[in-house]
């Protein structure tokens, strides 16, 4: 799977020389908590922390690109046990509404980073829907609501959760 996607990521990239490319940097506010199949006996509270990433908007024309991302996150519930730190590569396709404003979606695939062999597996996969308000030409402010699709906990746990957050940030385009 880590290969599919670093081929996806650079068949992109090379894909992108031709066309119109822009790179940049987004960071911001995460609130993420988890979201239980059944009656969870741990308090699951939301857990607030930062996110910090790196993108290129590949245009394909004037209404549509595709931005591929590579971030971290913070994630998971407040109780230590349910931290989840992931290094994420989100692709969104974003689809330009007006002049200053953007929504995208698209799939996402996070490594977990810290505390391994910890009953929580070490990739997640989601789906993220994004909004993106133009500020000035470089500077902007998104949001994101990222659903989780699958279960964090090992199987042999019998215990199934996903991660639900959102991300209220600023980004910089070079």
């Amino acid at each position: 799977m880590k290969k599919i996607l670093l081929f996806l990521l650079l068949s992109l990239s090379f894909f992108g020389f031709s066309q119109d490319v822009k790179y940049g940097v987004r960071g911001g506010y995460t609130i993420s908590n988890l979201d239980f199949d059944t009656a969870s006996s741990v308090a699951n509270k939301h857990r607030n922390s930062l996110y910090v990433g790196f993108f290129s908007n590949i245009g394909l024309g004037k209404i549509v690109s595709i931005v591929p991302e590579i971030q971290f996150s913070a994630e998971g519930a407040k109780d230590e046990n349910l931290n989840l730190d992931y290094i994420q590569a989100p692709i969104l396709f974003r689809f330009r509404l007006s002049e200053k404003v953007h929504i995208g979606a698209g799939p996402q695939v996070g490594w977990k980073v810290y505390k391994f062999k910890d009953g929580l597996k070490e990739m997640a996969y989601s789906g993220v829907a994004a909004l993106e308000y133009k500020l000035t030409l470089m500077l902007f402010a998104d949001l994101r609501y990222t659903y989780g699709f699958s279960n964090i906990f090992d199987d042999d746990l019998g215990v199934s959760a996903k991660n639900r957050n959102i991300q209220i940030g600023v980004g910089y385009k070079f």
